[in-house]
């Protein structure tokens, strides 16, 4: 069995060891980059399974970072800061974390967080092995790309925008409250609420009316929540 590499992009020294070492002796194999430039060049020429992303980095940012990934790739990111103010954690799952760690940490907590992101990748990999293109209400959803069109418009989503029409797009005509919205598209929804499934589903629908101003393939369901229909 081929074993999975680990990229870790860290430019503190000492954190940077303690992340390499916990890393190969748990069986991952490892790369580390230490600025974020080259970052996305790397990715694309070599084989990664995840990338554990320092958000402070001297040059390129983390969400930045994560906003180029998110263009061409799903590779699972787990973003690690000293950043730990609420909207930080935010905006680093709205561009694209997959999951989120406050310095200072556990290299356990570490190893387990990697477990549990590869193991829910892979899962839902697995679940969308015969369905990386979706066609349906007008969408078609290219789940490898990460890139999805509406009466063949691209459409320009955020990473939880993307999770929210695929969601939709896998279970037409079903009704999904709020909280079943939140807890599909976001690994933790702590700092989630109803609001923030409001504000995105007003997005996807305003990039959808850019191109066809009469479509409303995301309807709402009063007192319940939303559904795409057929």
């Amino acid at each position: 069995m081929n074993r999975q590499t680990i990229l870790i992009v860290e430019d503190e020294a000492h954190i940077a060891e303690v992340l390499v070492a916990y890393c190969q002796n748990n069986g991952y194999d490892v790369h580390h980059l230490s600025t974020g430039n080259g970052v996305i060049d790397y990715i694309k020429s070599n084989r990664v399974d995840l990338m554990l992303l320092d958000l402070m980095l001297p040059d390129v940012n983390g969400f930045d970072i994560c906003k180029q990934l998110r263009v061409f790739s799903s590779l699972p990111v787990i973003m690690v800061t000293a950043k730990s103010e609420e909207i930080d954690k935010l905006f680093g799952l709205e561009f694209g974390a997959d999951d989120y760690i406050c310095k200072p940490f556990s290299p356990r907590e570490v190893i387990a967080r990697i477990k549990a992101v590869l193991r829910r990748f892979d899962n839902n990999s697995a679940d969308k092995a015969n369905e990386k293109v979706i066609k349906q209400s007008g969408f078609e959803m290219n789940c490898e790309k990460y890139q999805v069109s509406f009466k063949k418009h691209l459409l320009d989503l955020t990473p939880i925008e993307f999770k929210i029409v695929e969601l939709f797009l896998n279970n037409v005509e079903r009704v999904f409250s709020r909280d079943e919205i939140m807890n599909k598209v976001y690994l933790d929804t702590i700092d989630v609420s109803d609001r923030n499934i409001d504000t995105h589903i007003k997005n996807i629908r305003k990039k959808i009316h850019q191109y066809s101003s009469d479509s409303n393939p995301i309807s709402s369901v009063y007192g319940v929540g939303y559904k795409c229909e057929k």
